[in-house]
């Protein structure tokens, strides 16, 4: 009986890689906290010199002072990703509209007080946004990215033809982005029932309601075969 092919693991980064991404997140932690105290005042040297790096540093890393929020941004909206894509367990696959609504759930769900504080400095960018055009343009950029990402995933998953796939992609991303926006606008905790997890959920419900290639379990191999690499029929 043909199983739900498992993706190679990826390879393990360097650890000249991981010290890269520990620099640049803590740059965004700082960069994040700056903007969301002092809005466009702030410039690139600031953020250097709060983070603790030299300026030249800072800019072999980012482009721009704006750019420096990017990577805090990008690791809430890429976990759920990570964690879709990884291998369901057992042998009877969930639909996987409920499994993009875990994986969701799962990543605006702080585990632990650096997630908790992760989310909160969001929060401080989000708010600080309706004035900084730059800031936002960087905010819907790691959304662009990250709805790119999600398209393989779930062509893997559904074998669906590449306009559902982009559509189930766009959706999937939109409630995940208007979860944490949503939020973000009010002062509720982030574990409550007005929190981005819970909000998330209702929204991956309500934009792939008309999606039926979500409701199905995961494609088998020989599905995919027949339609192509890329899901066309």
């Amino acid at each position: 009986m043909p199983t739900e092919p498992r993706p190679a693991p990826l390879p393990r980064p360097s650890l000249t890689e991981r010290r890269k991404a520990e620099t640049q997140l803590e740059i965004a932690r700082t960069a994040a906290a700056l903007f969301a105290e002092r809005g466009a005042a702030v410039t690139a040297d600031e953020i250097a010199r709060t983070a603790g790096v030299a300026l030249r540093t800072f800019y072999r890393y980012f482009r721009t002072k704006e750019d420096a929020v990017a990577p805090l941004l990008a690791v809430g909206v890429r976990q759920w990703i990570d964690d879709l894509a990884a291998p369901a367990d057992g042998p009877d696959a969930p639909p996987v509209r409920e499994r993009l609504e875990r994986a969701a759930r799962r990543a605006l769900t702080p585990a632990d007080e650096p997630a908790a504080e992760a989310l909160r400095r969001t929060r401080g960018l989000l708010r600080a946004m309706p004035g900084e055009p730059a800031l936002r343009a960087v905010w819907h950029r790691v959304h662009h990215d990250s709805e790119e990402a999600l398209r393989p995933v779930l062509a893997q998953l559904t074998g669906a033809d590449p306009l559902e796939v982009r559509l189930a992609a766009a959706a999937a991303n939109t409630a995940m982005r208007v979860a944490v926006e949503e939020w973000a606008a009010g002062d509720g905790p982030a574990d409550g029932p007005q929190g981005p997890a819970a909000t998330v959920a209702r929204a991956v419900r309500a934009l792939t309601a008309g999606l039926p290639e979500l409701d199905g379990a995961p494609a088998k191999t020989g599905r995919r075969a027949a339609n192509g690499p890329g899901g066309g029929r």
